[in-house]
Parts: C-alpha cells; sequence; structure tokens
C-alpha cells in the first residue's frame, strides 16, 4: 500500500428493541450527526470534505427496492458520489477501504441501518433460501443455523454449556456497554432453562430484536492524521462466499471464513492471531457461533474453541477477550452487526471503550457473516499504529 486508510471516527444509536418513532433516514443521522460533529466534516469534492459515501442497508429489512434511497438525503450522498452494500455492514467498510485505496477518494462516509422491529423475521430469512429445492421447506436462519449447531456437536463433542458459557461471557460484558440494548446477569443454568426454540438453540441462545445504525469516517493517511490525533489503521482486510446449498459442504467446518482470515492475517503480517491480536469483536448472531468463528479465524484447532472458554481464555482479562461490547448477543441489528463490530474495536484501539476496555489494546480482530450458516464472512484487522 502506497498509503494506508483509517477509521478517524465512529458512532452508533442505542441499539433498541422498536425504533418505531422514527424513520430509516433519522436513525442513521443519530449516528451520522456525531461523527460529523467530531470531525467537522462536510460533503465537498475539492478534496477538504467528504467525497463519497457508502450506505449499508437490506430491501427486505426496509420493506421496499434500493433501501438506500431511505437515506441519501440524511448521509449528505444527494447528487453526489455514493455506493450501497447489502447486508453486512463490515463489507461496507471493506468497499471504503478500497475506494480510498483505489486512488478515487480521500475521505469516505460509512453508515448502516436496520429495523428489525418493522418486519418478520422467519419471512425475510425464508427469501435467502432456493426457491425451487429449499425455501418450500420452511427453512429460516434458525432452523438452519440448529443443524449447524448439532453438526457441530456431534462432530467435535462441544457441548450446550460451552455455548451457554458464551451467551453468559457476552452478556455480562453488556453491562460496561451503554449502546447494548440487553445487558444481564445470567448463569449457565439460566440459559439451558430458557426456552427450546429449536434443538439445540434455547432463548438465551439467540440475539434480540433490534433497531439501530452505526457511522464511520474513513481517510487517507495524508487525511487521517489532520482529522484526529488517534487514527486506527485498517492493517488487513478479506472475505470469502460458501457454497449456497446446506448440503453441499460440512457445517461444522467453517472454510469461508478461514479463507477470509487467512488473507486479512496476510495483509496484516499476523502469523499467530492468537498471540498477536488483543482483543476481538465476533459476529454470533447465535451463542455457538463465536465458538465456531473462533476456530475459523485460526484462535485454536477445530473443535478445540469449547476449550476456550472452559479456561476463561476469551474473558475480560483472559488472554483475549472477545466480544467485550457483548456483541450481537446483547443486541445488535442484522446489517448493522458487523459495523458495530468495527466500531467497537476502533474504540478499544484508542482507549476509549470506559469500563469495558481491554488494557494496552493495540490490535482488534474485527468480524462479520452474511446469511444461514455464515455463508459469507468478512475479516478485518484493525491496528493504532
Amino acid at each position: 500500500m502506497a498509503e494506508r486508510v483509517a477509521i478517524v471516527a465512529a458512532a452508533q444509536t442505542k441499539y433498541h428493541p422498536d425504533r418505531s418513532d422514527v424513520t430509516e433516514g433519522e436513525l442513521a443521522y443519530e449516528a451520522i450527526e456525531k461523527v460529523l460533529q467530531e470531525t467537522g466534516l462536510t460533503y465537498a469534492d475539492d478534496g477538504t470534505g467528504i467525497d463519497s459515501s457508502v450506505t449499508c442497508s437490506q430491501d427486505f429489512w426496509d420493506g421496499r427496492t434500493m433501501s438506500n434511497l431511505n437515506i441519501i438525503s440524511y448521509d449528505g450522498s444527494h447528487l453526489s458520489c455514493e455506493d450501497k452494500i447489502a447486508e453486512d455492514s463490515t463489507n461496507a467498510v471493506y468497499c471504503a477501504f478500497g475506494q480510498i485505496l483505489s486512488g478515487q477518494h480521500d475521505i469516505v462516509l460509512v453508515v448502516s441501518h436496520c429495523k428489525e422491529s418493522q418486519a418478520e423475521k422467519s419471512i425475510i430469512e425464508n427469501a435467502a433460501f432456493d426457491p425451487i429445492f429449499m425455501r418450500l421447506l420452511g427453512f429460516d436462519f434458525l432452523t438452519a443455523n440448529a443443524l449447524q449447531a448439532t453438526r457441530y456437536m456431534y462432530k467435535y463433542g462441544v457441548t450446550a454449556e460451552q455455548f451457554a458459557k458464551v451467551a453468559v461471557k457476552n452478556r455480562g460484558n453488556a453491562k460496561n456497554n451503554p449502546f447494548a440494548q440487553e445487558p444481564m446477569d445470567i448463569t449457565v443454568g439460566d440459559v439451558l432453562r430458557s426456552k427450546m426454540l429449536v434443538d439445540p438453540i434455547r432463548l438465551l441462545d439467540t440475539k434480540p430484536t433490534s433497531d439501530g445504525a452505526c457511522a464511520m469516517i474513513l481517510a487517507r493517511e495524508e487525511k487521517a492524521r489532520k482529522l484526529t490525533a488517534k487514527p486506527v489503521w485498517i492493517s488487513g482486510v478479506s472475505n470469502c462466499y460458501e457454497t449456497h446449498y446446506l448440503g453441499d459442504r460440512d457445517l461444522a467446518d467453517c472454510d469461508a471464513l478461514v479463507s477470509a482470515a487467512r488473507r486479512a492475517y496476510d495483509m496484516a503480517g499476523i502469523t499467530d492471531p492468537l498471540r498477536e491480536i488483543d482483543v476481538a469483536e465476533i459476529s454470533e448472531e447465535y451463542s455457538y457461533q463465536e465458538l465456531l468463528w473462533m476456530e475459523g479465524l485460526g484462535f485454536c484447532g477445530r473443535g478445540e474453541a469449547g476449550k476456550l472458554i472452559d479456561a476463561g481464555v476469551t474473558q475480560m482479562g483472559g488472554q483475549l477477550p472477545v466480544n467485550p461490547s457483548g456483541g450481537m448477543l446483547s443486541g445488535n441489528p442484522t446489517v448493522v452487526a458487523g459495523m458495530a463490530r468495527v466500531a467497537e474495536a476502533a474504540q478499544q484501539l484508542r482507549g476509549e471503550a470506559g469500563d469495558r476496555q481491554v488494557p494496552g489494546a493495540g490490535v482488534a480482530l474485527t468480524h462479520g457473516v452474511t446469511g444461514f450458516c455464515g455463508q459469507h464472512q468478512c475479516v478485518v484487522v484493525l491496528s493504532n499504529k
């Protein structure tokens, strides 16, 4: 890279089960306004301000085609350069990163929004499946992911108790996160006694319905150093897409994540992720996913993540704290969750994470996922040096 790219500002809304009091654009602007105020930037094509925006939304959740049109007047990109990413917003950060590295833009605003409260989750997710062979079976992400969790347990001997420990850890961490929707003091027993949704996934193994938005500003190195005293550098990034049909891969493994992580680590110069990464923010809509994704990210061998949660490695104060924010389990909407991971990691690397701060954090791993059973995986590595 001739010149590096940095996150110079990031902001989130408070996540909430129902934001019917605002439109999608108004919700997004709650986050946009914060990053504009922090940097003092406005739109400008003369090199003095934001010269592009990347938005992330999903037509099905917004109930209209071209869902980005809901917020163009709020993000300031009307009659300017604007790109839209659908599904996981980690890819929107990736897109903005590419725009700047290409030399086409210097400063890019990235924003994601989603209001899960205004739609029926199961119906929306069913549309992701093949319309001829699978959609008619009534699949949604919960039922498909229950198959994955079952296969993961069968192949590697991971237990429901280990899944529950993830839920306990993350909801407990969320007590220190002012943006979290559902901070909780719960026990493994509470999780295992909660309502069974689809075996082996229980109510407290899942994230809640959530509304919210996230925004950030990326800039090339010269501009970044003028905009903030604490730039957070994007040192590695990659993504990868799995096969579409559930039966075409072993659901107990996550080869797309392995591939994406390997390329991101190569770019960032990381050879031993468990030792070299100080904090990780992983997208885990279901508790089992944090363990499975940890294996795909190379923090341990396949089938060994349960041992890490048992040993306290991923707790606050452990060797590699995972999801000090509370993660998706504590309340992030799909679509926004990936950017929320990046925003949380950026706060960690700036030393601004408050009571959830990991002392001395210098390198962070962030992760986003799209689709059932981890179809599409994206990895972003951040550094403060």
